[in-house]
């Protein structure tokens, strides 16, 4: 009986070292498995925080164009109020005769020898007008493009 015994309480140590042991190898795994899944969560925020720096730095720039572009403009429409600029078109030789525009040749114009016309200061602005939504939409047309080139790297 004492033998028994005995024999039952070395095997109930051994089965509890060998549980043991497995506790111990199963709790390795499962912080490894956590360090891992830690790892990877920082991995992917390092890539959001990332991404979101180029956007912003794109932002900045697209901004940036977009300020600069109202300033020329608004530079632009200062100088045709004032006619310290005034903006004039290329005649076509045939199309300046029954025509009552004023014409003035430009001697420091782009065409040499073309006659030209000045355009009356209000259409001037309206075309400035035209020109500026025109700009500010394709700043806004490259930032967007921007904005999905960014996304999808």
């Amino acid at each position: 009986m004492l033998g028994a015994i005995s024999a039952w309480t070395v095997q109930g140590w051994r089965y509890g070292a060998q549980l043991a042991e497995q506790s111990r190898l199963h709790t390795d795994t499962l912080n490894q498995l956590a360090m891992v899944g830690a790892a990877a969560q920082k991995a992917v925020q390092d890539k959001h925080l990332a991404l979101e720096q180029r956007l912003a730095a794109s932002d900045k720039s697209h901004h940036e164009t977009l300020t600069n572009a109202q300033k020329d403009q608004a530079r632009l429409r200062d100088r045709l109020a004032t006619s310290d600029l005034r903006l004039s078109v290329v005649l076509a030789k045939s199309s300046a005769g029954g025509c009552s525009v004023p014409a003035a040749t430009g001697a420091g114009g782009v065409v040499y020898g073309a006659v030209r016309a000045e355009l009356d200061p209000a259409h001037a602005q309206r075309i400035v007008a035209i020109t500026d939504e025109g700009d500010r939409g394709l700043i806004a047309l490259a930032a967007c493009q921007a904005y999905v080139r960014e996304l999808s790297r």
